[in-house]
């Protein structure tokens, strides 16, 4: 099978130019394709940049009594996308800029030669009907410059019209009423026959495949039509109450089309998804990426629906299944909780060692056992050496900071009241506690064997023998146990397979999810492969490769930057770019495995599967193994150029100083989006296999997502926690000891499962450590429900139904040969007449 290779992607000819000899002669050692996504390339900007590892501080944040900082959580409201302006910003590169002027030329060439001495503002809705039809007619003609001008005017329109508007609010208002106005008459289904065109031009891919580097100009005719598709299907997805009802009919009716395979016959999804595919496969360099990547997570978000559809799904289908409800709605509990305080700087640490020196005339206090636990402060600055020191295989070496890590944390000197009046009791667990039924047969079956010296297998209600505490540690468990939808869908499998013929038809609704499986089911190895290419090739922590695929195509300019200006406006938007494809890549997985466990859970693990096969664990891992904090601060983003500002606004001078002065944002949302997605993938990937489990031991993943809790975001810690978790036990007793802070924060805001002994090792499986054997079963599980379900072809003639209806049969057509119509006489007499036939019988 194929894998994903460690490689890089920076194009062949103007990137490697462009990191060499202008990265030197202009950028003063900037590093256009990594550095944590960032560009801190001088001291001044360093110097604007806090690094807690030096002992700088952002401004919103303050210094405690005894030097510890007390920085706030990151503002940073998780959803499923960012902000409608900021979505429709990211589609464009910098190095567009000039094309909105072109468009808008082209939209008042078509306009004036059949509307004259009038604005586009200023007609009534036939006339903008009418123009609107004209513009789509024209789009049919065959000579290429006249359909990408045509082209152009429409896109011109779907940007607002932006010239005749005097405010940011007046574009998008008016590109929401021209977007519907063009889905009314038929617009999309025209570019979507255009971009089929577009794929399949021979002449332009082998074009681009002899060009020793691909730019901006040999993507222009799929530009403009992914960039139209991608603001229809992003504008229209935002739902606004202010909406006529004909808006939101047609919404609804959208989003049917895009799920259904109408387009090809295939949903829109699976067309683009083979773009990926013919992109990294070599045949098709040329195509834009990152648009093609934006409007595939746009369409898989806008038929499948986001987190909170994804939520209020779940619910009814517990209901459907006779389950009880969910004990809670994760997205709120998460959003409820407040992040974990991060330890102190190593400038803290001397600070607060260099005031208790001075305290004089202090009689020495014996430290409680708990405070005597020290451990090495992992929020320093990301150097190589931090992975050494915090290597796993180092047992012996304690850390030197104390123990306490949250709010209240470090110790304060002892005052005279009594003890009883400091403690606070936290006021409830974030989660509710979860048993699975397995967990409740296996604690019974101990108990079985310790008290009474027999076992009943899976029977879990019979307790006679047992002590009455056993009766009542299995009563807890009990009302605590929790039935998952995957739980039941895989005993209705398992039951399918044993009995095809008696087990009934299987109710299979044909929803977007179903459509979207099916259409990407004969090549989804392929699509999985190419999407961690491609996020590898993004990645920051890639190093350049001369055989890596180019993820830049439609970023770099025809001619390279000759001023420092120009290189670090370049280097600026390389660095955007890969961000905004790692944010689509991401995303699109993460939901493409929610919505697949939700319909059928071996859905999900054949896709999951597949991404372990190529890698994906280790990918994850690499992505982290960075400065994360650089990463997630990063100020890749000129806000003047940003659509629609610069088309509204006058453009101001730009000049190297407020290009390296970035916005003045907290965090970059993309980049923190982006963690979280890749966060949640790898729990979904390792939560249950004990197989992936042990990849996370054995590729030293801890000391990488230590690091990563420095970030004050709660539901980023969360998911850190659950993959530090799940492999504490493993880790060893030293391990544990020494990390007693990371150990109090996972008891505080992972859920509880009430027998599982994650934190002390006592219960090691004992299985050995077989990759193989697990992956194995699971695949021939999957490969039955994918045989049974969507293989029609092999079906075993005998499990096939019969008809037994006489009327049916009888009046079935049946063609007979020749020979037998001419001696048709013969048979009757021989068969039919000379044969006796005792009806009553018959009848009876």
């Amino acid at each position: 099978m194929d894998r994903v290779l460690p490689i890089d992607s920076v194009s062949q000819g103007y990137s490697r130019s462009l990191n060499s000899r202008l990265a030197r002669k202009h950028l003063g050692g900037m590093d256009l394709g990594g550095n944590g996504g960032g560009l801190p390339v001088n001291n001044k900007q360093r110097a604007m940049t806090p690094n807690k590892s030096r002992g700088e501080f952002p401004r919103n944040s303050r210094k405690d009594s005894d030097g510890l900082s007390e920085s706030p959580d990151l503002e940073f409201d998780y959803s499923d996308t960012d902000k409608w302006a900021s979505e429709l910003s990211e589609l464009y590169s910098y190095t567009e800029g000039p094309e909105f002027a072109l468009n808008r030329k082209c939209f008042e060439d078509e306009f004036s030669t059949h509307v004259s001495d009038k604005k586009w503002t200023e007609l009534d809705a036939a006339q903008h009907r009418a123009h609107a039809m004209r513009l789509l007619d024209s789009l049919e003609v065959i000579v290429r410059e006249k359909r990408l001008k045509v082209a152009r005017a429409i896109l011109y329109m779907t940007q607002g019209t932006f010239a005749e508007c005097s405010s940011e609010a007046e574009v998008q208002y008016w590109t929401r009423y021209n977007i519907f106005l063009l889905l009314d008459v038929g617009t999309f289904s025209a570019l979507v026959e255009l971009l089929n065109m577009e794929m399949d031009n021979s002449a332009a891919c082998s074009s681009a495949v002899r060009k020793p580097a691909i730019s901006l100009a040999d993507s222009t005719d799929l530009r403009v039509l992914l960039n139209i598709m991608y603001l229809m299907v992003e504008t229209i997805q935002q739902e606004d109450p202010a909406d006529k009802p004909e808006w939101k009919a047609m919404r609804e009716t959208f989003r049917a089309e895009l799920g259904s395979p109408l387009f090809n016959n295939e949903p829109i999804s699976v067309t683009l998804f083979g773009m990926v595919t013919k992109f990294c496969s070599g045949h098709a360099p040329h195509f834009p990426m990152k648009k093609v990547l934006l409007l595939l997570w746009k369409s898989i978000l806008f038929t499948l629906g986001g987190f909170e559809q994804l939520q209020s799904l779940k619910v009814r289908r517990r209901q459907e299944l006779g389950l009880p409800p969910l004990p809670e709605d994760s997205i709120r509990v998460v959003r409820s909780m407040r992040a974990a305080s991060p330890p102190a700087s190593a400038s803290d640490l001397i600070e607060q060692q260099q005031k208790r020196a001075r305290r004089e005339h202090k009689a020495l206090i014996k430290q409680d056992n708990l405070d005597a636990f020290n451990e090495k402060d992992p929020y320093k600055a990301d150097d190589a050496r931090d992975d050494e020191d915090d290597n796993d295989d180092n047992d012996n070496s304690l850390e030197t900071e104390t123990f306490p890590l949250e709010r209240d944390e470090v110790m304060p000197p002892p005052i005279p009241h009594p003890p009883s009046e400091r403690v606070s009791f936290p006021k409830g667990l974030p989660w509710a506690p979860k048993v699975r039924e397995k967990d409740i047969e296996s604690f019974l079956e101990s108990s079985r064997s310790k008290f009474i010296g027999y076992t009943l297998g899976s029977d879990t209600d019979t307790v006679v023998g047992l002590p009455r505490p056993i009766h009542e540690s299995i009563r807890t468990l009990k009302q605590h146990k929790y039935v998952s939808i995957a739980e039941i869908q895989m005993a209705k499998e398992e039951e399918y397979q044993k009995t095809p013929l008696s087990g009934g038809d299987e109710e299979m609704e044909m929803s977007a999810t179903e459509l979207l499986y099916q259409g990407i089911l004969p090549s989804l190895p392929q699509y999985m492969i190419a999407l961690l290419k491609i996020l590898l090739a993004a990645a920051p922590t890639s190093k350049a490769k001369t055989d890596s695929i180019n993820i830049l195509a439609d970023v770099l300019p025809e001619e390279m930057p000759t001023t420092v200006l120009q290189s670090m406006k370049l280097g600026v938007d390389v660095n955007r770019h890969k961000e905004i494809i790692v944010k689509a890549i991401s995303a699109i997985l993460l939901l493409l495995l929610k919505h697949f466990k939700l319909n059928h859970v071996y859905q999900f693990e054949y896709m999951a599967q597949h991404l372990v096969f190529a890698n994906c664990i280790p990918l994850i891992l690499k992505f982290f193994n960075q400065n994360i904090m650089s990463y997630i601060t990063a100020k890749n983003s000129i806000s003047v150029l940003d659509f629609p500002h610069c088309v509204i606004h006058e453009l101001p001078e730009l000049t190297a100083e407020s290009l390296e002065a970035g916005d003045n944002n907290q965090f970059c949302w993309r980049n923190l989006f982006s963690c979280i997605n890749l966060l949640r993938i790898l729990n979904k990937l390792t939560k249950w296999k004990h197989s992936r489990t042990m990849m996370l031991v054995v590729f030293k993943s801890a000391p990488i997502l230590k690091r990563a809790l420095k970030v004050k975001q709660a539901m980023m810690q969360l998911y850190v926690l659950k993959l530090l978790k799940v492999q504490t036990k493993y880790l060893g007793r030293q391990w544990r000891k020494s990390n007693m802070k990371t150990m109090s924060a996972i008891y505080q805001k992972v859920r509880h499962r009430l027998n599982d002994d994650w934190a002390y090792g006592n219960d090691l499986d004992a299985r050995p450590w077989d990759f193989q054997a697990e992956e194995c079963a699971l695949r021939a599980n999957i490969e039955r429900f994918n045989s049974r379900r969507y293989d029609k072809s092999n079906n075993n003639p005998d499990f096939l139904p019969v008809d037994n209806c006489l009327q049916s049969v009888l009046g079935q057509r049946v063609d007979l040969p020749e020979d037998f119509q001419m001696n048709y006489d013969l048979w009757l007499e021989r068969e039919v007449f000379s044969n006796p036939i005792s009806w009553e019988e018959l009848l009876q």
